[in-house]
């Protein structure tokens, strides 16, 4: 028998580089999803854990074309246009209940499964066994189907597969080792994604200073839609000079509390807050699901 569920194998962050070890393939903008085949039934779990086969009659008849049951993939849904995945097409497949509206998306919106890996086959794990088996494997047994595809991949040439699919507009690439087990549930550096780094203008709105009285960080916020939106503190990028610039003047306009509209979690403890008047540019490898910013640097200030 298959497991009730599997927590996906996750990846790190890292800069592009080139390897014989690793394969290189699409980072696709969908939803993860992991597809339990057992006596000749489809079951599909998201990333967490909740299982949404109803939304993707697509798919079900999966079963019938595979040669093999007792099978479990790892993969990508996504909903294509003109070759690439958009999101918010997919949002409209991901946020419906009715069944003839689910019937109805299907042929309007019709998903595609991308599937990078494979766990389980003939009701046996594969989990132990390296990528490059599983790989193997996989390409055996899928079956032809205008759904259900392999995500495709490069050898050795990471950067240039990084820079190509940039380029054409795909939201980033990962790395996997070749010789690597699929670890359920854990982020390790045997999964890595490539993304371009973002860039937003922001507000400074606090810092934090160090023992010796001298600027430690600063605190940031970005004036969104639904107002200004705390992303976190920012120390990379802070040279001595302009440390010592800015906190002259932050530190004449200080605040006794918190600027009025700000919003977000996770200030800290120690912080001193400045109304939002001096604007900064931030760059950052993503936004966290708390909302702040990953791996920030501080680009410019504009004093």
């Amino acid at each position: 028998m298959l497991p009730e569920f599997i927590k996906p194998m996750l990846a790190k962050l890292s800069q592009p580089f080139d390897s014989p070890r690793f394969l290189y393939e699409i980072k696709w903008d969908g939803t993860r999803c992991l597809f339990f085949i057992e006596n000749k039934k489809l079951r599909m779990q998201n990333r967490r854990l909740n299982d949404i086969t109803y939304r993707y009659p697509e798919f079900w008849d999966l079963p019938e074309k595979l040669s093999r049951d007792g099978v479990v993939f790892d993969g990508e849904i996504v909903v294509l246009k003109d070759g690439k995945p958009v999101f918010r097409l997919l949002q409209e497949r991901e946020h419906v209940k009715s069944p003839l509206k689910i019937k109805m998306l299907s042929q309007q919106l019709p998903a595609t499964y991308f599937v990078f890996d494979l766990l389980y086959l003939d009701g046996k794990p594969l989990l132990k066994k390296p990528l490059r088996q599983r790989k193997e494997l996989l390409r055996e047994i899928l079956p032809q189907s205008p759904f259900v595809v392999e995500s495709e991949y490069v050898l050795e040439k990471g950067v240039a597969f990084y820079e190509r699919v940039i380029s054409l507009g795909f939201e980033g690439a990962m790395a996997k080792d070749l010789e690597s087990p699929y670890l359920a549930g854990k982020r390790v550096d045997f999964w890595l994604k490539f993304k371009p780094r973002g860039r937003r203008r922001c507000l400074i709105v606090g810092y934090l200073l160090r023992p010796d009285g001298t600027l430690k960080s600063l605190l940031v916020a970005e004036p969104t839609e639904k107002g200004l939106i705390f992303r976190g503190r920012v120390a990379s990028g802070l040279n001595t000079h302009l440390a010592e610039e800015l906190l002259s003047r932050l530190q004449k306009i200080t605040l006794h509390q918190r600027p009025s509209g700000l919003k977000g979690s996770g200030f800290p403890k120690g912080a001193l807050f400045v109304p939002p008047e001096i604007a900064c540019e931030v760059s950052f490898q993503e936004i966290t699901n708390h909302g702040q910013f990953r791996a920030p640097v501080l680009e410019k200030v504009f004093l």
